[in-house]
């Protein structure tokens, strides 16, 4: 196979949808409604959070983290993915690659750091009440939101280095609806053994420490909860962890499944179903996880379209 040196390559194929006009189109049509029922549900989110002033906690701020993640994680890949569907341009430049893989892992990086962060706020919210106001201070979550954020950028900072200094052969289809990890490997010609060792390294140590807090967390609160004398103190505390438990099974099962293995078993059709779920779907859900799940963040949304309601009728 020729080798192609990276100055030479100017674009990619994105290959990872149907050709077929029909099946197109109704891709098309359920994609862009997941993309804007998920912007909308993380935007209404983040206004209820921004305009209500009893959900000026950590718990939130946490939360409108996440919400503002969950509405860059598609917007890196679904406007891209739709004008494949609608107008068959699946070309993607090399430069749009990158930045498109940049972006997208950086969220992906920054979301695992975020969902441990959320945990330890739980943790200490259901473990130390009395404490709480004095440990998670508005110093610490700006700390710790800066932190998450920097975590992620230099983690895809390194993943996007390595990927895309490898030489690249004649076959410019990546396998997939967006620039990832696993196709790009696949595209290479350049021995990948030692750079995939250093990307399931990193990926394995900040992976696990970031698994490792949130379940060391969840375990003291299960603790906790489980030595609570009050059904209704059980009941609340179940409720605002039970929601967040249920985000990072999701995430953590999706992300694990496409990432923490080797090239060697990459399968592009299992690779796209697994990648839509935390790329696409997750970002749907998790609003809908939090409102149905959380008192607070439902009384929220009430008063916000009351609101709405009483500036359109005026």
């Amino acid at each position: 196979t020729q080798r192609v040196n990276l100055s030479t390559v100017s674009e990619f194929v994105l290959v990872g949808l149907s050709d077929a006009p029909q099946v197109r189109f109704l891709l098309f049509v359920l994609f862009l409604v997941i993309y804007l029922a998920t912007m909308a549900g993380n935007i209404t989110i983040l206004i209820a959070m921004g305009t209500d002033p009893r959900l000026h906690s950590p718990m939130y701020f946490f939360l409108g983290n996440l919400s503002l993640l969950d509405i860059l994680c598609p917007t890196i890949t679904v406007p891209k993915m739709l004008e494949a569907l609608l107008l068959e341009k699946k070309v993607i430049s090399f430069t749009g690659c990158v930045l498109q893989h940049f972006f997208l892992i950086d969220v992906v990086g920054t979301e695992i750091f975020l969902l441990a962060v959320m945990a330890y706020d739980r943790y200490v919210a259901i473990c130390h009440p009395l404490q709480y106001v004095n440990i998670v201070s508005l110093k610490l979550c700006a700390h710790l939101a800066i932190g998450t954020w920097a975590a992620g950028f230099f983690n895809s900072l390194l993943h996007t280095s390595l990927i895309f200094t490898l030489s690249f052969c004649d076959s410019r289809e990546v396998n997939q609806y967006y620039c990832d990890i696993p196709p790009m490997l696949a595209l290479s010609c350049s021995p990948t053994y030692s750079r995939e060792l250093v990307l399931l390294v990193v990926a394995g140590v900040l992976g696990s420490a970031a698994f490792v807090v949130t379940l060391i967390s969840y375990i003291y609160i299960l603790v906790a909860i489980l030595y609570m004398k009050s059904s209704e103190s059980r009941h609340k505390a179940f409720s605002t962890c039970g929601s967040h438990l249920t985000v990072v099974c999701l995430f953590y099962g999706t992300t694990i499944c496409t990432y923490v293995r080797p090239s060697s078993t990459y399968s592009p059709h299992q690779d796209r179903v697994v990648s839509m779920l935390y790329g696409i779907l997750t970002p749907l859900l998790n609003p809908i996880i939090y409102s149905l799940r959380n008192k607070e963040v439902k009384c929220a949304l009430r008063r916000l379209i009351s609101h709405v309601r009483t500036l359109l009728t005026r």
